[in-house]
């Protein structure tokens, strides 16, 4: 039986579930993500928000009609239902995550930083909110913030590129080329495409 075939068999059940008890909000919330994964972002859309009005407590699906604004460029409306995530829970890390993200987006740094502090600190194990919040420390000049931002992405994930990639940036800023070099051999060695600029920087370091 195709991949296909099994999720339009689950679509087809979870709608049949409906039927009988339309205010399911976990039901409507099962659908939407089954019809995401068919590239149905309308209808997909139609039930995450049917999920948070029957179970405004489901932060998840504030957080994937998050993902579907993005998808369309809607940096804004990405940021509202990520609001609304953390709204309606508190310590929702995945949703300040998203939130510093889109802020980091549009150049707000500072609100960036408040939402990623958040997101790392509820919790500890958040790798991409650690590099993100590395980036946006490296935003306001604070390297040496960044540099331990991203140590604590290694420490859970030791072949985690894109904080290979921001070392050897921050290693640039202080001037340890050889730290610099490192992180940035490990980062292309881990498959990630290094930026040209950088790249030219560290070949003239290398022994």
């Amino acid at each position: 039986m195709s991949q296909e075939k099994t999720i339009e068999e689950y679509i087809a059940q979870e709608r049949f579930a409906l039927m009988s008890n339309p205010e399911c909000g976990t039901t409507h919330y099962n659908l939407a993500t089954a019809l995401l994964n068919t590239r149905q972002l309308d209808e997909a859309e139609k039930e995450f928000k049917a999920a948070v009005r029957y179970s405004p407590g489901l932060a998840e699906a504030y957080v994937q009609l998050g993902g579907i604004c993005l998808q369309r460029g809607d940096l804004d409306g990405c940021l509202e239902c990520n609001q609304g995530a953390v709204n309606s829970r508190p310590r929702f890390a995945e949703g300040y995550g998203n939130i510093g993200f889109v802020q980091l987006q549009k150049g707000n740094i500072d609100k960036a930083i408040v939402a990623l502090e958040k997101a790392v600190n509820f919790n500890n194990m958040f790798i991409q909110a650690f590099t993100t919040l590395a980036n946006a420390y490296l935003f306001k000049g604070l390297v040496d913030k960044s540099i331990e931002m991203n140590l604590k992405a290694l420490a859970i994930d030791d072949k985690f590129p894109i904080a290979h990639n921001n070392l050897a940036i921050c290693y640039l800023e202080k001037e340890d080329f050889e730290l610099a070099v490192k992180h940035c051999d490990q980062a292309m060695a881990l498959g990630y495409e290094v930026a040209h600029e950088i790249l030219k920087e560290i070949d003239q370091h290398r022994k």
